[in-house]
């Protein structure tokens, strides 16, 4: 069965959000290209490798191939999370590529799929999401993906982990 495929070329906006308690909330991915309105699970480690990989690609892109003019702040522009928030699926892995004809980076996001011993895995084609973003919109989802991330418990050796005390 063929898995789902959504191509936003380009996206109007793209950002990274949380809904949930701290210690218990859940990641997505969202960006939308006019009415259209694509929400991804995503886990807090995917959310924080993510702002790294677009820092290390912007940095590599902004020596090789210099953008004209000067990259975008993020005050005024909104990056909170759109409603309805209907996750299309959960992500199992993202990629990141550069077209240098068009100076866009495209974000593909693959489906997590979880296969039962009775089916078998080479009929299962994941979902797969395409957006296509330019430099600065790029930018501000790094520096916000990483301001959710870091937004959580008040103490970071408690996010997720058992800690024991001695007396």
């Amino acid at each position: 069965m063929p898995g789902q495929q959504i191509e936003l070329n380009p996206v109007d906006f793209i950002t990274v959000g949380t809904i949930g308690p701290k210690g218990q909330r859940i990641f997505h991915l969202q960006g939308g290209q006019g009415r259209q309105l694509v929400s991804l699970i995503i886990e807090k480690e995917q959310a924080w490798a993510l702002s790294e990989a677009i820092r290390e690609l912007l940095d590599d892109l902004d020596k090789r191939y210099p953008a004209p003019g000067v990259p975008v702040e993020s005050g005024g522009i909104d990056m909170d999370l759109r409603e309805p928030i209907e996750p299309v699926f959960r992500v199992a892995q993202m990629g990141l590529g550069y077209d240098e004809d068009q100076d866009m980076i495209i974000l593909v996001a693959q489906e997590a799929v979880v296969v039962d011993e009775e089916t078998d895995p080479s009929l299962i084609e994941p979902g797969v999401v395409r957006m296509w973003c330019n430099r600065d919109q790029m930018r501000l989802l790094s520096n916000h993906a990483l301001e959710v991330v870091k937004s959580g418990r008040a103490d970071p050796k408690q996010n997720g982990r058992l800690i024991y005390y001695w007396t």
